[in-house]
């Protein structure tokens, strides 16, 4: 009990992040948190993307998120008004609809406006209720994306297996050492995750060879592969780990949880 309290409150935050869209970091969050939850994890899910598709891949219904991430990085409410219950036990979730895509122009007249969400997460003690906070950034560089590197403990970046991912993960990690010397320095990368991933496709494993050669062990060894029934489960409003937990997808997302609770025990001893 006592080492299920330690844990519990030294709760990771965890920025899930790339400003390129369409390379699968919703995605991401809402099986890994699914996974973690699986290996009995304390998760929350933070959407902070204005498209919400975070929150319809746990399948709630828009009508039902009358209070969301854009009310709480605001000041409107506190995390505790805004946070559901998601269908995975464990799992909770703060939602986020459309309105969020003006926070941007609202929070540049803010005081401490790139610390908005540190505050939030902050006062609701989320770390010592969680043992894993995801936040999945909008695909910019916008100030959301900001607040969510401030508030958080690491990065971990979603990487599409195609031509032009070096360039795109080389502009993040200059953000991130921007935010760092600037605003969070304890900011860390907590790791890169392949996805979309094709053996049949020479160009796939030769991005996956740049990568690692790039970044080294910060490569996560999982790779997220494509996979038809994980594309099918955001529609039936499920994460894939219930729409098909035996597919390739959900099987690569257990794989990735593993190591990543691996290596949240190795850095913690």
């Amino acid at each position: 009990m006592g080492r299920d309290q330690q844990t519990r409150k030294s709760g990771q935050i965890i920025a899930i992040a790339n400003q390129k869209g369409g390379v699968g970091k919703t995605t991401t969050a809402i099986n890994l948190a699914t996974a973690m939850a699986a290996a009995k994890k304390k998760v929350l899910v933070f959407d902070l993307d204005p498209q919400g598709n975070a929150s319809t891949g746990f399948g709630v219904d828009r009508a039902a998120r009358e209070i969301t991430s854009y009310d709480v990085i605001l000041g409107a409410a506190h995390v505790d008004d805004a946070l559901m219950d998601s269908s995975v036990p464990g799992l909770g979730l703060v939602p986020s609809t459309v309105d969020l895509s003006g926070a941007d122009v609202e929070l540049a007249d803010l005081p401490q406006r790139n610390f908005r969400l540190r505050e939030s997460l902050s006062t609701a003690k989320l770390r010592e209720r969680y043992d894993f906070v995801l936040i999945d950034c909008p695909p910019s560089l916008s100030l959301l994306t900001i607040n969510a590197l401030v508030a958080a403990d690491s990065v971990m970046v979603p990487l599409q297996c195609e031509f032009f991912a070096l360039e795109g993960l080389s502009l993040l990690l200059k953000t991130i050492e921007q935010v760092r010397a600037s605003l969070n320095p304890r900011l860390a990368i907590n790791g890169v995750v392949l996805t979309m991933f094709d053996r049949r496709n020479n160009l796939s494993e030769q991005v996956a060879d740049d990568v690692r050669a790039y970044l080294g062990d910060k490569v996560y060894n999982t790779m997220i592969p494509r996979n038809v029934r994980v594309s099918e489960a955001p529609s039936h409003g499920k994460p894939a780990l219930l729409y098909d937990h035996r597919c390739s997808g959900s099987q690569a997302y257990i794989k990735l949880a593993r190591e990543v609770l691996g290596r949240d025990r190795a850095r913690a001893a």
